[in-house]
């Protein structure tokens, strides 16, 4: 199992109180499930992402996968990342892509690896099966580095991008076409089981 770079969480200072704690708790939460207090120093290797994976069914990047990791996702939504991560850059932030589009056969080793590790309901709150993950479509992508993924759960709205999970502050998809805000966050992954 590879090495998984972890941040300590760092909430934007500017987020509602409540969207704060609930975005710590949920970091602390997906720590404790990972297991990986040991590694919270530990460089990762470029192609390991950081505290997003840190979940059960937050996949790394594949080593085939691009630099960007926006092979597969699509164009509008990765149009939409890429002006944010220019935004953050001029800001100082980090934000890359950490998971984008996944096949169907890695988001069920994901699924499977998940409820292995997790046992049942648990697992189904961090992972989707293939017939409903948006990975798979091409319509979401994870976030990093934790910074980032705050940032972007900030300022989202403004490219068009919203964070789809209570539980995952990584996990991002389009605003729905026509809509000004985002819809209401689901709690965790068990609405698509």
């Amino acid at each position: 199992m590879p090495r998984r770079d972890h941040e300590p969480p760092a909430p934007h200072a500017t987020l509602p109180r409540a969207a704060r704690r609930s975005a710590v708790l949920a970091v602390a939460v997906a720590l404790a499930l990972a297991g990986c207090s040991a590694a919270v120093d530990a460089p990762a290797p470029a192609a390991v992402p950081d505290l997003s994976s840190a979940a059960p069914g937050a996949a790394p990047e594949a080593p085939s996968e691009p630099a960007d990791g926006l092979d597969g996702v699509d164009a509008d939504l990765a149009a939409r990342f890429e002006s944010a991560r220019a935004a953050a850059a001029a800001e100082d932030v980090e934000l890359r892509i950490t998971s984008g589009k996944r096949t169907e056969e890695e988001q069920q080793r994901l699924v499977d690896e998940a409820v292995a590790e997790h046992g049942v309901p648990e697992a189904y709150r961090w992972v989707l099966p293939p017939e409903t993950s948006a990975h798979v479509q091409g319509l979401a992508i994870d976030v990093g580095a934790t910074q980032g993924a705050y940032w972007l759960a900030e300022h989202g709205l403004e490219f068009g991008l919203c964070q789809t999970y209570a539980n995952e502050v990584w996990h991002f998809e389009e605003l729905p076409d026509g809509a000004d805000t985002c819809p209401e966050q689901h709690p965790d992954s068990s609405w698509g089981w």
